[in-house]
Order: C-alpha cells, then structure tokens, then sequence
C-alpha cells in the first residue's frame, strides 16, 4: 500500500489538496464548510459526510505522504 504513496511526488499531493481538497473556493472552502458544520453538530446526512470524506482525503494523503517521508527519508 505504501508503495504507492512513496510513488505519489509531493507536488501531486500538494496539487490534490489545494484543488480536490479546497474546491470549490467561493463564498468558501467546501472543506471548511464541513468542518465549521462538525463543530456545530449539524453534519449528519449521508451526503454530507461523504462530502466531507471526498474534501479531506487530499489532505490526508498529504499528511500520510509527509509522514512517510519524514520516516523513509
């Protein structure tokens, strides 16, 4: 599994997160608009949350490629 993240360069991940991750950008980030939705309790319906998965997996595969490469080297 990891074999494809070590393969994955750092300005894809850096390019998935700013675009997949951050789309659409106005009024604001759809990210944001689901985490401020998480903090307010209201985050409930299926789409929703699956919404929110498809925006935050960017920056998790960012967070797991930044990982593997402060530990592999």
């Amino acid at each position: 599994m990891f074999e494809l993240i070590d393969q994955l360069t750092l300005p894809m991940a850096l390019l998935a997160a700013a675009t997949l991750g951050l789309a659409p950008f106005f009024p604001q980030p759809h990210i944001w608009e689901k985490l401020k939705m998480i903090k307010a309790g209201t985050l409930k319906r299926p789409l929703d949350i699956f919404d929110f998965v498809l925006h935050a997996a960017p920056f998790v595969l960012l967070a797991v490629k930044l990982g593997r490469m402060a530990v592999v080297g």
